[in-house]
């Protein structure tokens, strides 16, 4: 498999000489194309800053990214604003989602501010949304769906732009466990069936034991990593036993 995510020797620090905060010391990881990974660890780890430094909204301090190649850690900020909505797709746990827009419109926006000929948006919009099963809710308004429905277009918006990396922050954190099993069930099958590379930050051990990879952050640092090797529930297990190791998350008592 090819790396699309290659992180290297990543440090971030906050303040000034005397009075310093680390909040990541060398962190390095690859993600290969088509991999759905999660990071997981207790308040405070540097999961936030680590997604927000993936997603490139922050800068390290030293060290870099390289994404599908572009080491993103160097480009100006024209660059990396094209870079970040051609390339990387965002599900964020509050949706953000226009409430003047209708479902279509909402999940259409990232390719009309790139002016994308209508005929090549039709055909995405609706190959998305069955995906997502939710083709039926195009002429409808945020407030007229429920919270999952809300969650699915927001992936819909993420994915519509076909990018690089998909990175999910936690998504299921507004769901009840319904629609959270669904909204997973999707990311699974966006994952399979677009062949989608996903980045998701959770606490949750329910959501993360659908992904292949769990990287844990402790302290600002990479604690350990495991990886799916039998069923969901072994992996779910393993996920539990590891957040016992190191402090932090909730899980759902059912899988």
């Amino acid at each position: 498999m090819t790396n699309l995510v290659e992180v290297n020797h990543l440090k971030k620090t906050y303040g000034k000489k005397g009075n310093l905060y680390t909040a990541l010391e060398n962190i390095s990881f690859t993600i290969e194309q088509g991999e759905f990974i999660g990071i997981m660890g207790p308040s405070g780890a540097g999961k936030t800053t680590l997604l927000n430094i993936l997603s490139t909204i922050d800068k390290p301090t030293s060290g870099d990214i390289k994404i599908g190649g572009a080491d993103v850690t160097t480009m100006k900020d024209a660059a990396l604003s094209t870079f970040r909505r051609h390339e990387l797709g965002f599900i964020f746990q509050d949706f953000n989602l226009m409430d003047s827009l209708t479902v279509k419109e909402n999940i259409l926006l990232p390719l009309a501010l790139d002016k994308q000929p209508v005929s090549d948006m039709e055909g995405r919009v609706l190959y998305v949304t069955k995906i997502l099963g939710i083709d039926q809710l195009l002429k409808k308004y945020p407030n007229e769906i429920s919270i999952g429905q809300k969650q699915r277009v927001s992936a819909a918006r993420a994915m519509i732009t076909k990018p690089q990396l998909i990175v999910a922050d936690e998504p299921t954190g507004s769901l009840d466990s319904k629609s959270a099993t669904e909204l997973l069930q999707y990311l699974t099958e966006i994952n399979t069936k677009e062949q989608a590379t996903i980045l998701m930050v959770t606490h949750d051990a329910f959501s993360a034991s659908y992904c292949n990879r769990i990287l844990f952050i402790k302290d600002g640092v990479l604690f350990s990593e495991i990886r799916r090797t039998g069923t969901r529930k072994e992996f779910f297990q393993k996920i539990i036993d590891m957040q016992a190791t190191i402090g932090g998350g909730v899980s759902h008592d059912v899988i």
